[in-house]
């Protein structure tokens, strides 16, 4: 009797064994569609997996409205059923010359697993021009990315090793998304009200996962927001499109609190609704969309009709920020400037409706003395190393005030104001497994030797997201681009989307001065280490070993002062000891140092895309004849506009004396047999 006691106890131990490791499988599965084996005619599977009474259910839908329904049922205790087969489609391969043999039957052979996956096999008729043949199937389910998604592999006895069938399906209720595609009308008067309900909607339904993405017009400054979508699609997500305004609020209803209306006469009153948005939950409108709010009962949390009216910039922000200021994050701000008048390009404001920053848009140009002191206000409030997104207005100051006053704080800026889906990015995280690796051309130990020759070396400006990413050429000439790296943390499947699509050719480099924009000198001498620091682990982190600085703390692209102090150039030496070099400037910026073979090289040339390629050309010969020491070490800025076939077509015409190599190789080079004046900054 204890025997059969222990026995019964061993078997039904058995049996929850396995319960454990199927009971992951359980629920409804849709096809990651453009993943795996195509499904022919059907287009489409949904799989709906069941364990109960011992018995392991596979429910099968193979297409939409147009479908084809099968079930098979496994029976653990016993292993091996068999079920009569009454529909003669064959549904992997719907258009091979093959039908399943009605009348005859299938048999099913559970297989026990010890490493987590569902696996069983199939025996069944099939008939041919030729006649009846037996096949036979092994069905293997493997689950991974957190058990969100499921490889569903078929391997056939009928087809050559290699060639199996391979489904890759996800959890039906997760991944799931919606798109709307933006058109390019950005008039405060006109198109700017759809876009600032949306963008506001988009900041709400993304604050916990992934759910609302926009696909940008081509006119757009970011132009890889078609080519994201596709990639969060490889990502086995699913997404659904919203052609209206009237179905996102029907779909996204209940994220919406209540409704913000802001003033189309006061252009500023939207940069304050964008505010209130993120810390009332509320939905961005204009007047004339009240109809929408009252069809879906959303009611009013604030009405800024009229209440700046004839105010200043100034009084506006000072208004909202001594009203709504405590209320929001202090470990960012959003800078919503760019162009002004009557058009605005609010592409960052997602992300801070998401996050509940404070939006602002203030001169920061000393001699505007009250924005200028309002800005200070704001900025010095912040978290220390915090981060600054969006832009400085174009109407009111330069890129180089607004940076300089935020480096004097030590936070770091991520522009632009039009940086599109960072809500929904930052919610993306990287593929289980995915490691960031660059694509170094030098080994440990490698000393290349150089030539008697001028050695070009090419870095892309404004980082991955603008210009030449996507245009023709990439990957046919050695190619440097400089990342954001704040993306690892901020949107790291979007640096996943740059680093699985790079080529041999495209070698990373971290930028720019620090763990985000900034510039080093404007930066206190006593926060500086400390914000490297941040850099140096983010580059270990994305595979990087060159950095790029810039400094427009002191002057202008050409006449002010843009070159180092030695200092600064230190800090940097002392804070990534890893680093192979490190490059500078933007335009020509004159700084040049050596330190145990680790060079700090500026931009002989900045390469802009409006010159003519005859006069680019001659440039580059000129530059050779004046510095005539072999080698020469001259490294070209690439403007963002500029298409790589554009470059190559340059390069071609210059003569044999020229040669361009990778930037790893350039600077190990140069390191070891510097030719560059070493100059510093000195004060």
């Amino acid at each position: 009797m204890k025997q059969l006691i222990l026995l019964s106890f061993l078997f039904l131990f058995t049996l929850n064994t396995f319960s454990l490791g199927i009971e992951k499988f359980n629920g409804k599965w849709a096809l990651i569609q453009g993943k795996g084996s195509e499904i022919e005619l059907y287009k489409n599977l949904h799989l709906n997996i069941q364990e109960k009474n011992n018995e392991l259910i596979l429910i099968y839908k193979w297409g939409n409205s147009h479908f084809m329904a099968d079930t098979l049922k496994l029976d653990i205790k016993a292993h091996t059923t068999n079920k009569k087969i009454t529909n003669r489609v064959f549904p992997t391969n719907v258009f091979m010359g093959l039908q399943m043999a009605v009348g005859t039957k299938m048999e099913l052979t559970y297989l026990p697993t010890k490493d987590g996956m569902i696996r069983f096999k199939t025996k069944f008729m099939v008939s041919g021009s030729q006649g009846l043949t037996s096949i036979e199937e092994t069905h293997s389910l493997r689950l991974f990315e957190h058990n969100e998604i499921m490889e569903y592999r078929i391997r056939r006895s009928t087809r050559s090793s290699g060639q199996d069938i391979v489904y890759y399906l996800k959890k039906s209720s997760i991944r799931n998304a919606y798109y709307f595609n933006l058109d390019n009308d950005w008039a405060v008067a006109d198109g700017l009200s759809q876009k600032a309900l949306l963008l506001g909607l988009q900041g709400l339904v993304n604050r916990e996962k992934p759910r609302l993405y926009f696909i940008y017009p081509q006119e757009w400054e970011f132009r890889f927001t078609p080519d994201v979508f596709s990639f969060l699609k490889t990502q086995y997500y699913t997404f659904h499109e919203l052609k209206t305004l009237d179905k996102a609020i029907e779909v996204f209803r209940k994220n919406i609190r209540g409704y913000i209306i802001w003033d189309k006469k006061e252009r500023t009153s939207l940069m304050v609704a964008f505010t209130l948005a993120g810390i009332k939950d509320g939905l961005i409108i204009t007047e004339d969309q009240l109809p929408l709010m009252k069809k879906y009962g959303i009611q009013p949390l604030a009405d800024l009709r009229g209440k700046y009216s004839g105010q200043s910039d100034y009084e506006i922000f000072n208004s909202a920020y001594n009203e709504y200021g405590k209320e929001c994050n202090k470990e960012n701000l959003v800078w919503l400037g760019g162009v002004g008048g009557s058009i605005m390009k609010p592409g960052v404001a997602d992300w801070g409706v998401q996050q509940k920053s404070f939006f602002v848009n203030l001169s920061t140009k000393e001699k505007d003395t009250l924005e200028y002191a309002l800005a200070n206000k704001i900025l010095s409030e912040l978290k220390p190393y915090s981060m600054v997104l969006g832009w400085h207005s174009y109407k009111k100051d330069k890129e180089r005030d607004y940076v300089t006053l935020t480096s004097h704080y030590a936070h770091r800026v991520l522009g632009l104001n039009t940086l599109p889906n960072m809500s929904f990015t930052s919610k993306v995280p990287v593929s289980e497994g995915f490691t960031f690796k660059n694509n170094h051309q030098l080994q440990a130990g490698d000393n290349p030797k150089p030539q008697k020759k001028v050695y070009i070396s090419l870095i892309q400006t404004d980082g991955l997201g603008l210009g030449a990413w996507n245009q023709p050429g990439r990957g046919d000439i050695p190619y440097a681009w400089e990342v954001t790296m704040n993306w690892y943390w901020l949107a790291p499947a979007m640096l996943e989307y740059f680093y699985s699509q790079a080529t041999p050719n495209d070698y990373f480099i971290g930028a720019l001065s620090g763990p985000g924009y900034i510039y080093p000198k404007a930066v206190p001498p006593a926060e500086l280490p400390q914000l490297l620091d941040i850099a140096k682990d983010l580059m270990k982190k994305l595979d990087l070993n060159v950095f790029e600085i810039m400094d427009y703390s002191e002057g202008a692209t050409v006449s002010g002062n843009t070159e180092l102090t030695k200092p600064v150039v230190e800090a940097y030496y002392k804070a990534m000891p890893n680093a192979l070099g490190f490059v500078n400037g933007y335009a020509p910026a004159f700084s040049f140092y050596n330190k145990d073979d680790r060079p700090l090289i500026s931009y002989d040339y900045y390469l802009s895309p409006e010159r003519k390629k005859e006069e680019v050309v001659a440039d580059l010969n000129e530059l050779a004849v004046i510095n005539a020491n072999r080698p020469y070490f001259m490294l070209i800025h690439v403007r963002e506009w500029s298409d790589i076939t554009r470059v190559k077509e340059i390069l071609d015409g210059l003569d044999e004396n020229f040669e361009l190599i990778p930037l790893d190789v350039f600077l190990k080079m140069a390191g070891n047999n510097p030719t560059f004046k070493e100059d510093l900054l000195k004060k």
